[in-house]
């Protein structure tokens, strides 16, 4: 068959459902090849968010999100979401276009070498010159790119290679099996489980993948250990959960901080030091951990593991709460389960609870930044789907949006690329059509990628996109004024965002008070087929608390 033909027939055969992005000329045949095919292919106003919504795409559900460009700068728009893929261990694939494989080797219309610019942003990369080789090729990028630590992967395919033909047939995926621990391991594990007298499960990203989150709750349920998570793994444990310290990584000002640093074990389990380092928690190498992830530690200073457990997250979790309850069946002295709560951990779970409901019912407006999140949370199911973007609102999400349920409240927090939350939105509606997914962006982020609301008018998609206003890269103002008292290049100002969505087809909202904002949430809801965008000033003087927790008792 044609090799754009060869080429569908492989995504098909690795159960690709969507593919985000731009035509091109150079990627013609393969857009031609996809009118046969089940594949939907979701058109973007820019290949950034093209990479964005595969990114969430292999977030929230347990295929590759895939990507697709044109040679040039529809390859260098990719680069941003793939990196920002790559970096949170998103499962992506990006395809790129490229010019005719005999012009390569000299100057030739929109040529660039994008195997080498897409090596250091993804796991593998390879340009298919070969038709026959298609179907190895795809398959290794699957593979590679599901393997943990999962992130993202390129293939290029140039425009004569697509035209040529080939017999080869594609490759039927098989399924794999993780390896399991050593029982040596296991035991020595719960040796240090046994004997700790404040012990806390540090949740990481690893454990958003998969059905990690059932495994950990159950064994933290059996064990009674207290748990906190990074902010890319919130809701692998409910908030509502009294030994869930939620979550840690706002370096100087974090109630979980202080948890970390009286526990005398830290069982960190698929965690990622891409988010948050271990210097933050360990910086007087005293504590003792059990490292528990797919992957073995990454080699650092601060994190020097006593036990270290590469193997299938789900199956190390049963397997050492086995041994624990075999240790307490040979020994009824042993302190197992943890029956109280140590009174550090509880007073932490009792400050946090209280700061994230101070200013529920604060009316005053700007408003404050506790009383929106509180109300976005009060208006959603548990289920329904929060994709932050990045700036100060972030850490206000990571800091008070409680979450109860896995990949539900998705904050990027490795590469942290603005301009993601609404091109994620429309993904999660896409996966989701009967969630409620609200994207929560700053005015600064929210215009990096505001051609989308096209995009989701067109596929009458209801999704909400809530912009915290202050007229500047919010972030940024807080830590140059806490380092230099000043702050430089961060003012902007805004477009009228009621007649901005308007003029997409979108529905608008201005808020005028904070009373305001859960009636006109309310109404958002309502909406079955078009965008609804809410503006909204927000109080950002309270950003000192992110920097300084004793700024307000």
């Amino acid at each position: 068959m044609k090799s754009s033909d060869l080429f569908v027939k492989c995504l098909e055969n690795e159960d690709v459902e969507y593919i985000f992005g731009l035509p091109g000329e150079e990627n013609s045949d393969f857009c031609i090849s996809l009118l046969n095919s089940k594949i939907k292919f979701i058109l973007v106003r820019q290949e950034q968010s093209a990479a964005f919504m595969a990114d969430v795409y292999g977030r929230i559900t347990p295929k590759v999100g895939v990507c697709l460009a044109t040679l040039g700068p529809g390859a260098t728009n990719l680069t941003t979401g793939i990196a920002n893929a790559n970096m949170d261990r998103s499962r992506v694939l990006a395809i790129t276009g490229q010019t005719d494989s005999h012009l390569l080797h000299k100057e030739s219309h929109q040529n660039m070498d994008a195997i080498t610019l897409f090596k250091p942003i993804t796991k593998w990369n390879w340009s298919i010159r070969n038709p026959n080789n298609i179907p190895e090729i795809i398959r290794r990028a699957f593979k590679i790119s599901l393997e943990e630590k999962s992130g993202a992967t390129h293939i290029e395919l140039p425009q004569d290679v697509a035209k040529r033909e080939s017999e080869i047939l594609p490759i039927i995926p098989t399924p794999t099996i993780r390896p399991i621990p050593h029982p040596s391991l296991v035991k020595k594990a719960a040796k240090m489980i046994l004997e700790s007298k404040m012990p806390l499960v540090l949740v990481g990203n690893g454990c958003i993948r998969e059905n990690a989150s059932k495994h950990i709750r159950r064994f933290l349920k059996k064990t009674g250990i207290c748990s906190m998570n990074t902010f890319m793994a919130k809701g692998v444990v409910s908030d509502r959960s009294e030994r869930h310290l939620q979550t840690i990584g706002i370096k100087q000002s974090d109630h979980a901080l202080i948890a970390m640093k009286g526990a005398d074990l830290v069982i960190a389990i698929g965690y990622d030091l891409v988010e948050y380092s271990p210097k933050n928690w360990n910086s007087d190498l005293t504590k003792k951990i059990i490292h528990i992830d797919f992957t073995s530690a990454e080699v650092d200073t601060y994190y020097p593991p006593a036990v270290e457990i590469d193997a299938d997250v789900e199956n190390t979790i049963d397997v050492i709460l086995e041994q624990l309850e075999k240790e307490k069946s040979e020994n009824p002295t042993v302190d197992f389960p943890k029956k109280e709560i140590p009174d550090l951990f509880k007073q932490i779970k009792q400050q946090v609870v209280e700061r994230i409901e101070r200013h529920r019912n604060d009316n005053s407006f700007p408003i404050q930044p506790e009383n929106l999140v509180t109300d976005v949370r009060a208006s959603l199911n548990d289920d329904d789907i929060v994709i932050s973007d990045v700036g100060a609102h972030k850490m206000w999400i990571a800091k008070t949006y409680n979450t109860f349920e896995p990949n539900t409240c998705l904050i990027p927090n490795g590469f942290c690329s603005m301009g993601f939350s609404l091109p994620g939105a429309i993904a999660s509606q896409l996966v989701f059509p009967d969630k409620k997914i609200v994207a929560m962006c700053g005015d600064g982020s929210f215009l990096m990628n505001v051609q989308e609301i096209e995009t989701a008018v067109r596929l009458n998609l209801p999704i909400i996109v809530i912009v915290w206003c202050d007229g500047g890269y919010g972030l940024i103002t807080l830590k140059e004024m806490d380092e230099y008292g000043k702050d430089a290049f961060t003012r902007f100002t805004n477009p009228d965002f009621v007649k901005l969505a308007q003029s997409f087809g979108a529905i608008g909202y201005k808020v005028n008070s904070s009373e305001e904002f859960p009636k006109i949430l309310e109404e958002a809801k309502q909406s079955r087929d078009k965008p609804v965008i809410i503006a909204i000033d927000v109080d950002y003087s309270r950003n000192k608390l992110l920097l300084h927790d004793d700024f307000e008792k």
